[in-house]
């Protein structure tokens, strides 16, 4: 055996497990198992067509390779992307810690305290900063940020407004490029009318319900627009922001303005340009859309003995509760990068912010004084970071190049210059240097930055920012590594335990695969340089694009989406403009199984699609006859038919063939639903099932950890007849002859982590990606037969197999009282994170083990489930005082004087012996859903102002 080979490291069960773990499955062998977990005439016939695997060594000097082929310059485009310096103490204790990456959403609240606390830091953050009442957890990027924004504020019209359909959003031209683009993609299905114009000569009609504004504008000016938000409050026209959040340092919050909605990036909080992604995007408003807002929310509330306790808040607001009446997919957001932004402002505090600011305005102001004394004009009369100089760009561009440096040009007569807190006065005199030469002229030296000077129109900040303690005592880097060390060891990550979440995919995410996304010569570049600057890119990002057509067995691939939810949409957007192209625009009935993931029918809404719903049989398969009956009903009007295979009930249905002809026979396109991938890579694929087009998730089978939410990737693959209309951009050409509008800000999306898939893939090969689905489906039906006897499996293929995953049914044991939940939380006394709660059937567990967990691993999770099962059996009847409706047991319970439980200590917190040598410790009791909601704070001020005891 090759030990140097990636696969053996990426795989947990070794060779010597294998006979055990066929004997306990069953079979004699790989093959015989696979042959009866797939149906019949789906099975690939030969090995994927990819390269020889790399070992680890390899690949990093491969990255390191191309890593040369990408030119960092200097670079000065703005708009909306910044250089940015990450601390290094943020960079080693959370980006390059698995403690911090390989967490999952925190649905376990329990368990979840050390990064719920972090993410409350950057709600309180983006609160502070822009003068807004609410904000949530995170969301994509500025652009999909804006376009729920408008979603949002269309969905809270007034009844009046309603009645007389009023549907125009008035835009600023202010806005920058790609935020119009992904405003539009997600307009036109919404039959929202946009209206871009100037905000001086905007009438205020009652036909329009909202307009959004740019803060500062795309090109730098600063607007002050307290007289516009003024009108428009009184004509009953909401108004959103799109601000810069280092510039709500110096500027005037939108809140204090009027505004209703303000989004924007984090990312010049520093996260890296990252060719695009990932960043985290904030979204505030006021409190009265809280059941509106979009994302995830964390929130205040108690414990079971009545102490503070953080949670996910409102989640009915969300589409996993109201599906097609959800007014957002989000799933996924950017949990990882809020981290870091919010331990960025907690390390800088608001005095070092402060700094920070004014010492980017003062360079702007500074550098515009000298261009103007060699007789350029500046444009901008009011600016924080960006100035606009009057210039042949064309003249401009080559000396600049020359001296590794990039500016945006615009229009061909003007040079746009955004400044960000690495430019240095060398920095400022090469520029200067750049427009002397382009004048013919002696440059001007710069010494010293002009201080204490303001370009603001009016709009300077007087509120202050960032006043609870937390933002004000970690400051040194032993402080704060200290503080990011405390929030770690409240979480449950992978490199703790197995994380066996259904339709999760919680598996290994090699160090080999991360390391190159610290390095400078991929988080350094701008997503609008131009394209030969990021050849290295370019070469990655082309290679995994190959590589996922070859994988699918399709013909082409956007990564531009930034999330499996932004995959589904931008797959059915690209059906509806197939649809378009062949005068079939009437076709918007879109067919989704009972069983679907709620992203499934809240992303079909938003595409203006009308959902139909098809029943499910008692196997947990779609019932054919119900989907034939619907299908021809609507065939006139049928536009996709959106299936997940295996299936949410982890199965392999074996008539998956006949849907998918089923659904072409009446004009419809077949969307697959990528996120159950694991269990297909290499051993069938999305065109073998007669799919036309599908979504991938790269945090799920392709190795991107999930950050405790975020970052996600999840582009689209695509049939031939497909292609031409997949995503553009409007600054970097991207997508088809025939694309659809951009679905993200960036070109290519999340690029930085995309190098995570491209490695995985490239280290496994054909035959490692075979042999890790394979392993990912012996492991899962080794799960399901070692519960065989204390837990049944919902459902099975047609020869009683799972796929990756199983559904385990907890509904028997509410004879004794016992829920599902009681069962979650007292895994977390025997150290493991539940697998998924009550979806898709309500009272189960579905169970993901994933080929990366060794048997081991396997063994102590079926015995914890097990020991469980004769915890419950052990109960009286009507018995609430137990070890399950106690659990989590804390630290502090079992320490404190008192004991006042019906079992002893040793038997809540170490039930079975493997747990004396790796205890995890929850940080607080059972929380209080109800409580949180009831009495909502978002934000890090003191309870007692907010709440009751």
């Amino acid at each position: 055996m090759k030990t140097d080979s990636f696969v053996t490291r990426h795989i947990g069960p070794q060779e010597d497990d294998l006979n055990t773990m066929f004997k306990t499955v069953g079979v004699k062998n790989m093959d015989e198992l696979l042959y009866e977990t797939f149906p019949d005439g789906i099975r690939l016939k030969s090995d994927l067509n990819l390269p020889e695997a790399m070992t680890e060594y390899e690949y990093l000097a491969h990255l390191k390779q191309l890593a040369t082929k990408n030119k960092v310059f200097k670079t000065y485009i703005g708009l909306g992307y910044h250089e940015s310096i990450t601390p290094s103490v943020i960079k080693r204790n959370i980006l390059e810690n698995p403690g911090w990456y390989t967490a999952y959403t925190p649905y376990q609240a329990e368990i979840a305290q050390g990064r719920l606390e972090a993410l409350l830091n950057f709600q309180t953050m983006i609160c502070d900063l822009t003068g807004m009442e609410l904000a949530n957890a995170s969301l994509l990027d500025e652009g999909t940020a804006a376009a729920e924004a408008m979603s949002m504020l269309f969905g809270a019209r007034s009844r009046d407004q309603k009645k007389k359909e009023i549907n125009k959003f008035f835009v600023s031209d202010e806005i920058l490029p790609q935020t119009l683009s992904v405003l539009k993609s997600h307009a036109t299905p919404l039959e929202i009318e946009l209206v871009v114009g100037n905000h001086t000569s905007f009438d205020f009609s009652e036909e329009f319900f909202g307009a959004f504004l740019q803060y500062p504008g795309k090109h730098g000016a600063v607007f002050n627009y307290s007289e516009f938000v003024s009108k428009a409050n009184n004509n009953n026209i909401k108004v959103a922001f799109a601000a810069d959040i280092l510039s709500l340092v110096n500027l005037t919050p939108p809140g204090e303005l009027g505004a209703e909605v303000v989004v924007g990036t984090t990312q010049r909080f520093g996260i890296p340009l990252g060719y695009g992604g990932p960043h985290a995007a904030f979204f505030a408003t006021k409190e009265a859309y809280k059941r509106n807002i979009p994302g995830r929310i964390i929130g205040v509330t108690k414990d079971t003995d009545g102490n503070r306790a953080l949670r996910m808040a409102l989640q009915t607001r969300e589409q996993h509760i109201k599906r097609d009446k959800a007014t957002s997919n989000i799933c996924t957001a950017q949990v990882l990068l809020a981290v870091m932004a919010g331990m960025y402002a907690v390390y800088h505090g608001p005095k070092g912010l402060k700094y920070i600011a004014d010492k980017v305005h003062n360079s702007t102001i500074t550098l515009s004084n000298a261009l103007s004394s060699l007789g350029y004009e500046q444009l901008n009369e009011s600016y924080f970071d960006t100035i606009l100089i009057k210039a042949d760009g064309h003249h401009v561009k080559p000396i600049a190049e020359l001296e590794n440096v990039n500016f945006l040009y615009v229009d061909g007569d003007k040079v746009a210059i955004s400044l960000n807190e690495a430019t240095t006065l060398n920095d400022l005199n090469r520029i200067v240097q750049i427009f002397a030469d382009a004048a013919g002229k002696n440059t001007v030296k710069i010494d010293n930055l002009v201080e204490n000077s303001s370009i603001l129109n009016g709009s300077t900040r007087v509120s202050p920012f960032l006043e609870n303690e937390v933002f004000n005592s970690y400051h040194s880097e032993t402080a704060l590594m200290r503080y990011i060390k405390k929030l770690e060891r409240k979480d449950l990550a992978l490199n703790h335990s197995m994380i066996s979440l259904g339709s999760c995919t919680m598996k290994l995410n090699a160090a080999s695969e991360m390391l190159p996304i610290s390095w400078d010569e991929w988080g350094n570049i701008h997503p609008f340089v131009p394209i030969e600057q990021a050849q290295g890119y370019q070469e990655v990002l082309k290679t995994l694009e190959e590589q996922l057509n070859v994988i699918t067995g399709f013909a082409g691939t956007s990564l531009q989406p930034n999330s499996g939810a932004q995959g589904e949409y931008a797959g059915l957007l690209v059906i509806r403009a197939y649809h378009k192209s062949r005068n079939q625009e009437h076709r918007n009935i879109c067919l989704i199984p009972a069983s679907a993931h709620g992203t499934n029918p809240a992303s079909a809404v938003l595409a203006g699609m009308k959902v139909v719903v098809t029943k499910t049989d008692e196997k947990g398969n779609i019932d054919i006859e119900d989907l034939r009956e619907k299908a021809e009903k609507h065939k006139e009007e049928l536009a996709a038919l959106m299936v997940t295979y295996p299936s949410t009930h982890g199965v392999f249905e074996s008539s998956i063939k006949e849907i998918t002809q089923l659904i072409h026979d009446n004009g419809g396109q077949v969307y697959m639903d990528g996120a159950n991938m694991n269990a297909q890579v290499g051993l069938t694929n999305p065109a073998t099932i007669g799919a036309d087009v599908c979504h991938l998730n790269l945090h799920k089978t392709f190795a991107i950890p999930h950050g405790g939410g975020g970052p996600g990737v999840g582009p689209i693959c695509v049939a031939e007849h497909l292609v031409q209309f997949l995503p553009s951009n409007p600054v970097i050409k991207t997508g088809g002859e025939n694309a659809i509008d951009a679905i993200s800000a960036a070109p290519w999306g999340s690029s930085l982590v995309c190098l995570i898939s491209y490695g995985y893939i490239k280290m496994l090969g054909a035959k490692g990606l075979k042999q890790a689905t394979s392993m990912a489906i012996l492991n899962a039906n080794y799960i399901k037969n070692r519960l065989s006897g204390s837990f049944d499996v919902l459902y099975t293929g047609e020869k009683g197999r799972a796929a990756h995953e199983m559904i385990i049914d907890c509904r028997p044991f509410k004879a004794k009282g016992v829920e599902v939940t009681d069962i979650a939380k007292r895994l977390i006394d025997y150290g493991f994170h539940a697998p998924t709660v009550s979806f898709p059937v309500a009272g189960t567990m579905m169970i993901e083990p994933t080929e990366s967990e060794n048997l081991a691993e396997l063994d102590r999770f079926c015995d914890a489930l097990i020991s469980i099962t004769k915890e419950i059996e052990a109960l009286e009847e009507g018995e609430t005082n137990n070890v399950l409706k106690n659990a989590p047991h804390t630290l502090k319970m079992l320490t404190a004087s008192e004991w006042d439980f019906p079992y002893s200590r040793e038997e809540a917190a170490f039930p079975i012996d493997y747990i004396t040598d790796n205890k995890f410790w929850p940080t607080v009791r059972r929380v209080d859903e109800a409580y949180g909601d009831r009495n909502l704070m978002c934000t890090c001020a003191p309870i007692e102002d907010y709440i009751e005891a």
